[in-house]
């Protein structure tokens, strides 16, 4: 082989070592471009599943605060039902010391047996302020409400004979007077808002 034509083939090889490590190098940036978009995608596939799992936890989350709330609106309700079921067995008791107490003559009030009655008595009442249960305040004269008292008689209501201005006068007083409460025979209770048992009365 003459030195030219080695030149030549020298300078051939060089050309084809050269294109093929252009061609590993091209492929080697194209394998690289495919991992990167690859990785990419693989980045926005996990945050999303990771925002789909935290809105998963937070739903959860939501839900058993809202488990609890019921949870402990129902134990209120049913403790709310159980004091006033017990209230209403003990409000009779207290109706009983209470009318004892007021029927005692005069010469025996100061006696060791009334104070003990009377210290009982309390002693009820206390229990039941203890729990939330407290009495209707309703006094003589107070406007008659069917929410919160209970009428168990009527007073009789006196026509006025005389006639003229001084009639029309006793009239309209007799009118506003009416349906109000004349005597209180039993005490009222509520539990919060909610009435127990209401204020038993007389209205005329």
């Amino acid at each position: 082989m003459t030195q030219k034509q080695t030149d030549t083939f020298d300078e051939n090889e060089a050309i084809g070592k050269s294109e093929i490590a252009h061609e590993d190098i091209t492929a080697e940036e194209t394998k690289a471009d495919m991992n990167a978009v690859s990785g990419e995608a693989s980045g926005k596939e996990w945050e999303a599943k990771a925002e789909e799992y935290l809105g998963d936890w937070k739903r959860t989350q939501a839900e058993f605060e809202n488990y609890k709330k019921r949870q402990a609106s129902q134990q209120k309700e049913l403790a709310g039902h159980l004091i006033e079921k017990l209230v209403q067995g003990i409000i009779p008791v207290l109706d009983n010391f209470r009318q004892a107490t007021e029927h005692v003559p005069e010469k025996e009030k100061g006696s060791p047996w009334v104070t003990g009655i009377q210290y009982i008595e309390k002693q009820l009442e206390s229990v039941l302020l203890d729990n939330g249960i407290e009495p209707i305040a309703v006094e003589v004269g107070d406007r008659f409400d069917p929410s919160i008292h209970e009428a168990i008689g009527q007073t009789a209501r006196i026509k006025p004979h005389s006639h003229g201005e001084q009639s029309r006068e006793v009239a309209f007083e007799k009118e506003e007077q009416h349906n109000t409460v004349t005597q209180v025979l039993h005490k009222g209770y509520k539990f919060g808002t909610r009435v127990v048992r209401p204020a038993r009365v007389i209205v005329n």
